[in-house]
């Protein structure tokens, strides 16, 4: 399987709810991020994203490192996904949904069927989450 590289937060509130957004023409939610441009890393890629996608304005030093996790893709069939994670604060008045988001959530813990997930989430990220 082609593999897709991305940066993903996992950002949690001081309700302890995770935030999962919903890119247009899709129906699955995730973790907000994305894909790297040239010569970024994944920390720099993830800041990137997180102002284009949420309008949230964070330093690399606010992330957290978590790791790498493999799952498969869910909007490109045959593909995986390996997504280096960070966690990160934010509340729900520091986000806005922008650029290619259709949608955002925040979901509190246990609540993994409220909408329907990517599998990196479902596995491995939202599971963090909550830990």
């Amino acid at each position: 399987m082609p593999d897709i590289h991305v940066s993903a937060a996992v950002v949690v509130d001081a309700a302890g709810r995770a935030l999962v957004v919903r890119k247009r023409g899709t129906t699955r939610f995730m973790q907000p991020g994305g894909k790297p441009e040239i010569g970024e890393t994944p920390a720099q890629t993830l800041v990137r994203e997180l102002e284009e996608e949420l309008a949230l304005r964070i330093d690399e030093s606010q992330l957290r490192p978590l790791g790498t996790f493999v799952s498969a893709a869910a909007n490109e069939p045959g593909h995986r996904v390996v997504a280096t994670a960070f966690a990160v604060h934010a509340e729900p008045s520091d986000v806005v949904v922008q650029a290619e988001l259709a949608e955002l959530r925040w979901l509190e813990r246990g609540e993994l069927d409220a909408v329907p997930l990517a599998p990196l989430s479902e596995e491995h990220l939202l599971p963090i989450a909550w830990s």
